[in-house]
């Protein structure tokens, strides 16, 4: 386990040095054994690191790592950009199940995040956060966003989005059954994950409303 973590940290945070790697050990394995159909990985495989290698690590530190917290200890923002947002260097402290820390690094392009989606979210300064590595290796962490309290902030919030929109339709046409119905869903759907003595007395009047709408 400790070497394929040391193997996926070099592939998502190497890129080239991969590539390299890549093109050198497939050519060589062609040249060796003079078969020149070696070398039609050697694109694939660049191409699928380059694209993919931090959500495997993502996906392999979430399934097999220890659960720990981490603290980002420098953000420099440098010049090359991604989707015409600058790419950001970090520096970070990693603490090991003997409560000791251990220094790592990662940047916003090959930061492992889980869970795996298409955005990059990276913690604030200074803050634990909590994060999964195999032990032996901690520097090669994926970092469990959602679990983060900015991360609980930001799933509120998505979880919230629903419930202000039909409340918006629901206050321009209270009479509209489908509106209240949207209403209704969209608080209980809220309700499932969170309490709130607010939202749990407006649910009881819609569904009081919904009764009286003819």
């Amino acid at each position: 386990m400790i070497l394929l973590s040391k193997i996926l940290f070099f592939t998502s945070h190497h890129g080239f040095y991969t590539v390299i790697l890549i093109i050198l050990f497939f050519g060589l394995l062609s040249y060796l054994t003079r078969k020149a159909w070696f070398l039609a990985p050697i694109l694939p495989l660049a191409i699928l690191n380059g694209f993919g290698g931090q959500f495997l690590n993502a996906w392999f530190l979430h399934k097999y790592g220890v659960e720990s917290t981490a603290i980002i200890t420098s953000d420099v923002e440098t010049n090359s950009t991604l989707n015409e947002m600058y790419i950001h260097d970090y520096e970070a402290i990693v603490k090991k199940q003997d409560g000791k820390y251990v220094s790592t690094f990662f940047s916003t392009t090959s930061a492992s995040i889980y869970p795996i989606e298409n955005a990059i979210r990276i913690p604030r300064m200074e803050e634990a956060f909590p994060v999964k590595y195999i032990p032996g290796y901690e520097k090669n962490i994926v970092i469990l966003y959602n679990q983060s309290e900015e991360g609980k902030m930001a799933v509120k919030y998505s979880k919230l989005a629903p419930v202000n929109s039909a409340k918006i339709k629901y206050e321009a046409d209270r009479t509209n059954k489908d509106f209240i119905r949207e209403y209704i869903a969209a608080l209980e759907n809220y309700l499932k994950d969170y309490d709130d003595e607010t939202y749990e007395t407006k649910l009881k009047e819609l569904k009081q409303e919904l009764e009286q709408v003819k």
